[in-house]
């Protein structure tokens, strides 16, 4: 996690280098792991975007996509499980010249840290969470995640899983994100295309990636499996019904922008509250306390 400015060395306009976003840890994930097609998409989003380095911070739980600040050139914040979307609100308000980006798995994000998920989405801030999902706990080595499949048979359900499975697109639509979209590790073009637009979107935006994992799910989310079920949206569905319906589908796996609206932000909601209170003039401490009287 390194914080020096991006050399600029590209014309004005020109996309910047794909090294100029690498750190200089390499990445320790397993061969064939997704993560990688994902960091990969993620650099090609922020270069066209040309975010300074010094102006771009990622904020993860924990888990193997939550490694993501340790490979990537910029501000890392390496959190505790499952509170990374707490945390990335806070570093927002803080300064809000930083583009903040949270990647974290579907066990940190929707198990331990499924409480933030509703909460972030209606303050609306302006961060870009990625989701990985892949259905299973890949760094403690093959547990049942909450998008598990009844099927999966892991270390914690040897019989499979009997609880229902998440979907984290349909939540987010639920939640009511302003920005929700689903991309896969196997179309990393589209993936990338997915991650610009939600790092350019004035508000929350989430997007679920359909990842795999090479060491402990290759019978859930196997790339051939995956790939033949994978249909892209042309456009977003046109009202909210539509939009969760696809979202939910049983068999085909939808891939694009299913939500993109416009609301205030957090930041533009404190600020009205900032103005409105200096309009109200100083209140003495006496009669803030005799209002609960």
């Amino acid at each position: 996690m390194t914080t020096e400015e991006t050399e600029w060395t590209e014309p004005d306009g020109e996309p910047l280098a794909f090294q100029c976003y690498l750190g200089s840890l390499e990445p320790v994930w397993c061969p064939g792991c997704g993560d990688y097609s994902v960091m990969g998409a993620f650099v090609e989003a922020a270069r066209h975007l040309r975010i300074p380095t010094h102006q771009l911070a990622l904020v993860s739980g924990i888990g193997c996509s939550s490694r993501f600040p340790f490979f990537i050139k910029g501000y890392g914040f390496h959190g505790v499980h499952g509170r990374a979307l707490p945390i990335a609100q806070g570093v927002k308000l803080a300064n809000p010249e930083l583009t903040v980006v949270v990647p974290g798995g579907d066990g940190d994000g929707l198990a331990i840290g499924g409480g933030h998920l509703p909460h972030v989405a209606r303050n609306n801030p302006d961060i870009t969470y990625l989701l990985f999902n892949n259905s299973i706990y890949g760094l403690t080595k093959g547990q049942t995640s909450p998008t598990s499949p009844h099927s999966l048979a892991t270390k914690t359900s040897p019989y499979g899983f009997v609880g229902e499975t998440m979907n984290p697109t349909f939540l987010a639509l639920a939640y009511g994100a302003t920005f929700v979209a689903r991309g896969a590790a196997v179309r990393r073009e589209h993936l990338a295309d997915l991650i610009r637009q939600g790092i350019e979107h004035p508000g929350f935006a989430f997007i679920e990636i359909i990842t795999s994992c090479s060491s402990f799910n290759t019978k859930h989310i196997s790339i051939t499996k995956v790939l033949q079920r994978m249909v892209e949206l042309n456009a977003p569905p046109a009202d909210d019904v539509e939009a969760m319906r696809l979202a939910a589908d049983p068999h085909d796996i939808y891939l694009g922008v299913f939500r993109k609206v416009l609301h205030p932000t957090l930041q533009d909601a404190l600020e009205k509250n900032r103005e409105a209170s200096q309009r109200s003039g100083v209140l003495a401490v006496n009669d803030l306390l005799h209002q609960f009287q």
